[in-house]
């Protein structure tokens, strides 16, 4: 496996000077304390990503005030318990995107915030303390417990959120296929955990953090 500071020489070649990559770096890092968010945020920074999916981005942020609007400030306890009236009534709603599925999914991981809230104090408190050596188990549990939270939707929301985390996206998939780790896509179970394998040992390696690495990884590679 490629040492990382060969990866990041490659980023720093690319990007053309120090400046320029921790400029890029730091664009994307949002780091914070997830515990010191309220749930009705990780509700809302959930569905943002959900109706994002598969959606033009811009459209669903110039639409984001309707959306705070139409789902009560993201209020666990009101979305959880989603009647069938309040979906005609999101349905009807021209200042939102009228999904019915993804509408669905507020209610969905409503509930799930509030089931990991009643388990661990908070929903925030649940995140935070979830070790950034263990994503791909995060993701699982996102995922199976969740609504439309596999795959990139989960990995963006927990990186907006603030949690120290890696994102899979192609031009990373790309790097680590280059570095020796992955063969192929990161779909499999096996190579999930080989990615994860790999950003803990580059972790040891550097000191740095999982969000910079990824950026740094996604930055070595052509665009």
């Amino acid at each position: 496996m490629r040492k990382f500071d060969q990866i990041r020489g490659m980023a720093l070649e690319r990007k053309g000077s120090e400046a320029a990559l921790e400029e890029a770096i730091s664009a994307h890092d949002h780091a914070r304390d997830i515990s010191a968010l309220g749930d009705d945020r990780i509700l809302a920074e959930f569905s943002k990503r959900v109706f994002q999916a598969g959606f033009n981005w811009s459209v669903i942020e110039k639409k984001w005030d309707g959306f705070e609007a139409a789902f009560h400030g993201f209020d666990i306890g009101r979305n959880a318990f989603m009647s069938d009236e309040d979906l005609d009534t999101h349905l009807q709603d021209t200042g939102i995107v009228r999904h019915a599925t993804k509408i669905l999914s507020v209610r969905d991981n409503a509930i799930f915030l509030s089931d990991l809230a009643q388990e661990h104090g908070t929903a925030g408190r649940f995140f935070e303390d979830w070790p950034s050596s263990d994503l791909v188990g995060l993701w699982d549990v996102m995922k199976k417990r969740g609504a439309r939270l596999g795959g990139s939707t989960g990995q963006y929301a927990l990186r907006f959120l603030g949690k120290d985390s890696f994102i899979l996206s192609r031009a990373v998939v790309r790097a680590l296929s280059d570095a020796g780790v992955l063969e192929g896509k990161a779909t499999s179970k096996g190579e999930l955990r080989k990615a994860q394998e790999a950003f803990n040992a580059w972790a040891e390696e550097t000191g740095e953090s999982y969000t910079r690495m990824s950026r740094i990884l996604a930055m070595s590679v052509p665009d």
